[in-house]
């Protein structure tokens, strides 16, 4: 039985480009990459191209624990979609104008690690992370 993927998503109010620049930028993406204030991405690298890798190394800001999350571009169309696998999963990231602003809506396959509802959660945080460091940084 094919496992149900997880789709999360939040509007930006920002410019299509803005918000590809934030999300594609090793020193952008260190600054909104993490689910809660005690973690933190100290490392970010990205070669956005179809075969390119990203990575970040995610860690807890006490030095407890730390991974690092990485994956291959396997399809992007500019300022529309970026597709990855990381391990066996698939993301898709769309980016889908609207008045106002940005749809970034994520699919991803589940881990069997955690429950779906923790995955759920731990992702929206991050991209409600990436939504309020666009919106602000625009706003600077």
């Amino acid at each position: 039985m094919p496992v149900e993927k997880i789709e999360i998503e939040v509007t930006v109010e920002a410019p299509i480009r803005a918000v590809w620049h934030h999300w594609n930028t090793p020193s952008e993406i260190m600054q909104w990459n993490t689910a809660s204030e005690d973690w933190h991405t100290t490392k970010s690298e990205v070669d956005l191209r179809v075969g390119g890798t990203y990575s970040s190394r995610m860690e807890a800001k006490d030095g407890s624990f730390g991974f690092d999350f990485a994956g291959t571009y396997t399809r992007i169309a500019d300022h529309r979609l970026i597709e990855s696998k990381f391990g066996d999963r698939v993301l898709l990231v769309e980016f889908v104008p609207v008045d106002g602003g940005v749809i970034v809506r994520e699919t991803f396959d589940p881990e069997q690690e955690h429950s779906t509802e923790q995955q759920r959660s731990g992702w929206l945080a991050i991209l409600t992370n990436f939504k309020k460091h666009v919106e602000s940084a625009l706003r600077a």
